[in-house]
Formats: structure tokens, C-alpha cells, sequence
């Protein structure tokens, strides 16, 4: 399978003298989310990037197998339908049609190719260049068996969002046994295994919980999560767009 080598043109508009503005103690700088396959060969290359980008500590950075090129013989083990959907979401709140593998959205607002890793770089910089993303110094606390958010008040015009928690698998080796990837084994790094809608944030300082018992579920238990992840982002599921807060934690 050849991906179709699509770059927002957005990140086209970078240069290498664009000066990333510097995240603040504790803040991330960007939330970065891959939406990839063990059915596109062009893939595992995207997949290794991620893994590096995971060892930025600045860098709040998800997996999201899809299943729409299932199709081609391999049913993706770890994909989500509901992959597919936050990516098509992503693409109709654009405007465009820009759904495919491996394809990267940074801080909920732009897309560039998953395995290059400097336009990756240059999309964090634009996004924090024109967009303030990451704003909402969210915190969690994993204690006595719940999962604590908070998320403050709103400190500017951006006051309304989703807060969303994932578990996730830190890593995850799968040996592909059909398709296009066909006897190798592919690593997957901080792999989301579901979203879980916390609530609605309307600029006031919130609480959310949720007990860790809650995080597994028929697909999974709670041996195969290493970490949570919280977004705060704005619009809805269905037009998801500027990341306004995130944050991770280890279960472990």
C-alpha cells in the first residue's frame, strides 16, 4: 500500500527559522496522535517515530490503530472503529478530506506524514506559534483505586471542551500473520485502548474521578494498561479541535 503522501498545508508555511515558543515547567507542548495500521506497510516506519517522540517528556503521544484497511486480510488487533471515526471528525472539522495512513494530527489542529519526523516538529511549532494550544495545566492523581483530573478555571476565551481519559498500553508487540506486513512482528508504543468521556468543562475549575477497577473492559483488563492520558479538548467528538489541556500518569 502506498499512503498517500498528504501534508496540511499548514505545516507547508513553516521554516526553519520558526522559533518553537518553550513549554512551561510541567506543560506539555503538544499532544501528538498517530492514526495507523498493522494493514499499511507504509506504517511501521510512522510507528518507530512515535516511539522516539514518546521519550520527550514534553509530548503527550497516542497510538490509534484504525480498522478501515482491515479489509485487506488483516484484521488490525488493537484498532478501534472508533479511530476511524475521530479521524474522519478530524478531517470534516478541517474541511478536507484527509483520511489516511500513517497520518499524524498535532494539538488537534493540523496533520502532516507520521513517519517524518521534522514535519512533525515543524507542526508543533506552528500550532503553538498560532493557536495556544496546551494552556490548561491538567493534573491526575492515581489514588486509592480512582483516578482523580483536575482541570482550573479558564484563563482565557477558550472555555468550553470535552475531557476525555484513555488507558493506554505503553507497549505492545503484535506478530502480523497476514496482508501487506506479513511475517513481521511490529511494535506499538502508548497504544489508546479506549476513550472514556469524563465530562463537559465550561471554564470553571473541575474535579472528574473514575475508579481504576473501570478502566478494562471486555476487550482488555487491567494487567494490559501501563498509563492513563486526560485531553481537555475543544468542540465535540464528532468536530474535535484545539487541544486545551492534557496529561499523563503511570498506573504502576
Amino acid at each position: 500500500m502506498n499512503y498517500r503522501h498528504i501534508v496540511f498545508a499548514a505545516a507547508a508555511i513553516c521554516t526553519a527559522s520558526m522559533t518553537p515558543l518553550p513549554a512551561s515547567a510541567g506543560e506539555p507542548r503538544a499532544v501528538i496522535e498517530l492514526f495507523t495500521s498493522q494493514g499499511c506497510s507504509s506504517c511501521p516506519a510512522a510507528d518507530k517515530v512515535l516511539g522516539e517522540l514518546s521519550r520527550d517528556p514534553t509530548l503527550v503521544t497516542l497510538s490509534l490503530p484504525v480498522d478501515y484497511w482491515d479489509y485487506l486480510g488483516w484484521k488490525d488487533t488493537l484498532a478501534l472503529h472508533g479511530h476511524s471515526n475521530r479521524e474522519r471528525a478530524y478531517a470534516d472539522t478541517r474541511g478536507d478530506r484527509e483520511v489516511y495512513t500513517p497520518q499524524v494530527v498535532v494539538n488537534g489542529i493540523m496533520h502532516v506524514l507520521g513517519s517524518d519526523k521534522a514535519a512533525i516538529e515543524q507542526a508543533i511549532a506552528q500550532t503553538r506559534q498560532s493557536a495556544a494550544p496546551l494552556t490548561l495545566p491538567v493534573t491526575i492523581a492515581v489514588a486509592d483505586g480512582k483516578v482523580s483530573v483536575n482541570v482550573p478555571a479558564a484563563n482565557g476565551e477558550n472555555a468550553s471542551a470535552e475531557v476525555w481519559l484513555c488507558p493506554i498500553t505503553g507497549k505492545a508487540q503484535v506478530a502480523i500473520e497476514r496482508g501487506e506486513n506479513r511475517g513481521h512482528t511490529l511494535a506499538y508504543t502508548n497504544v489508546v485502548r479506549r476513550w472514556v468521556k469524563l465530562g463537559d468543562w465550561s471554564g470553571k475549575a473541575e474535579t472528574f474521578s473514575l475508579p481504576v477497577a473501570e478502566l478494562a473492559d471486555a476487550d482488555f483488563s487491567l494487567r494490559d494498561i501501563d498509563r492513563v492520558a486526560v485531553i481537555v479538548q475543544s468542540g465535540v467528538a464528532a468536530k474535535p479541535s484545539l487541544m486545551l489541556g492534557a496529561a499523563t500518569v503511570s498506573l504502576h
